[in-house]
This record gives structure tokens, C-alpha cells and sequence, in this order.
């Protein structure tokens, strides 16, 4: 149980890691290419991801880097992202806040699930 915590805070941290790194590209991106949000956000996605997935694999899942793990690795991180914008309309109702709180509270923990079973899985590729 103790060291299913440290993996959790481990994966949040390096999640929010990731998110600033997100944050910090896109930001100068933006003001070095003048507005173009869809470059900037492109460009902090890819940067977040490649330190998020290489941190993740050897930090929280103590596995190598394979091209294999980092594609369903996207594939997962791709697929919460289409999920969170659906949650998002589901909960149409609610504050704006309050679904992006639900949403960064949940989907982590939706991601390490599917990334210990399946990116991750022990023995598997």
C-alpha cells in the first residue's frame, strides 16, 4: 500500500510537471509566433508528453522506453482527452470550475489505472 502511494504521487507530480512544461512552451510559442494557439498548444503538448511519458516509464512504472509503450501511451493520453471533453459536456449544468476540478481529479487516476494494466503492463511489451 505504501508504495502505491508514492507511485500516485509520483505520477501527480510529474503530471503537473508535464502541465507546466505544457504551460511554458505553449506561452512562448505564443509570443515568439504572434497568437498561432494551435502551433503552441501542438508544440507544448509534444514537449509535455515526451517528459511525461519518458519520467513516467522510469520514475513511476520502473520500465525501459519503448516506441511500443510511447504510442499506447498517447493512445491513452489521447483518449482521456476526447473523455474529459465529454465529461465536460455531461456536466453542462455545473460552473465551468467545478468541471474542470472534477476533471483534473478523476482523469489521473483514470490514466494511471489504464497505464498500470495495459501501457504498462508487467511482462507484456
Amino acid at each position: 500500500m505504501f508504495f502505491l502511494r508514492i507511485r500516485l504521487v509520483n505520477y501527480f507530480l510529474i503530471g503537473g510537471v508535464s502541465t507546466l512544461i505544457h504551460f511554458l512552451i505553449a506561452s512562448l510559442c505564443i509570443y515568439m509566433i504572434h497568437d498561432s494557439l494551435l502551433i503552441s498548444n501542438v508544440m507544448g503538448f509534444l514537449i509535455a508528453y515526451v517528459h511525461s511519458y519518458i519520467m513516467q516509464s522510469k520514475v513511476v512504472f520502473n520500465q525501459e522506453i519503448s516506441p511500443i509503450k510511447a504510442v499506447k501511451y498517447f493512445i491513452v493520453q489521447f483518449g482521456v482527452l476526447i473523455v474529459s471533453i465529454y465529461v465536460s459536456d455531461l456536466l453542462s449544468d455545473f460552473n465551468n470550475y467545478i468541471k474542470t476540478i472534477v476533471i483534473i481529479i478523476i482523469m489521473p487516476l483514470i490514466t494511471y489505472t489504464v497505464h498500470k494494466f495495459w501501457t504498462f503492463k508487467e511482462n507484456g511489451l
